[in-house]
């Protein structure tokens, strides 16, 4: 996926297998952001990041949705245990990720293993991708300061 594209209708199953549309989200801005893993150090800082600035994104207009591989079961755990106000889309087939290109080869400590890579996907009201901040760039602690800056 690359700015100026629009992203599928079809985005997968939230936390509690039920679809997530991006007709759900017409006229909104959209903050569609992939992350490695539920409960991990990273992850938690940047979902709880974006919980603790929701009425702020609210108020400029933009809606928010996670996506990792974990499957609906953990995706609760993690909303429960960090009071999130967002679903949470499970990508175990990787469909979603492999559309927006985020999903591949990793490595940890010299190991390789096959992984989301922490990326964020601004769409407009329309679902064009309007902006992409890639791992390299994302500050867990501060994500939604990142997408309001523009």
């Amino acid at each position: 996926m690359k700015i100026g594209e629009k992203a599928p209708e079809i985005l997968g199953m939230d936390q509690d297998g039920n679809p997530v549309r991006l007709s759900d989200y017409k006229g909104k801005k959209l903050v569609l952001y992939f992350y490695p893993k539920d409960l991990t150090s990273g992850c938690t800082a940047q979902a709880c990041n974006l919980r603790d600035n929701f009425s702020q994104l609210e108020e400029e207009g933009y809606a928010v949705v996670g996506v990792s591989a974990d499957e609906g079961k953990q995706h609760r755990k993690f909303i429960e245990k960090n009071q999130l106000p967002f679903p949470l889309i499970a990508d175990t087939e990787h469909t979603l990720s492999l559309l927006f290109g985020v999903w591949g080869e990793k490595k940890l400590y010299g190991r390789k293993y096959m992984g989301i890579s922490r990326t964020t996907f601004l769409l407009d009201e329309n679902g064009i991708v309007t902006r992409i901040l890639e791992a390299k760039e994302i500050k867990t602690v501060a994500h939604a300061q990142q997408i309001l800056k523009q």
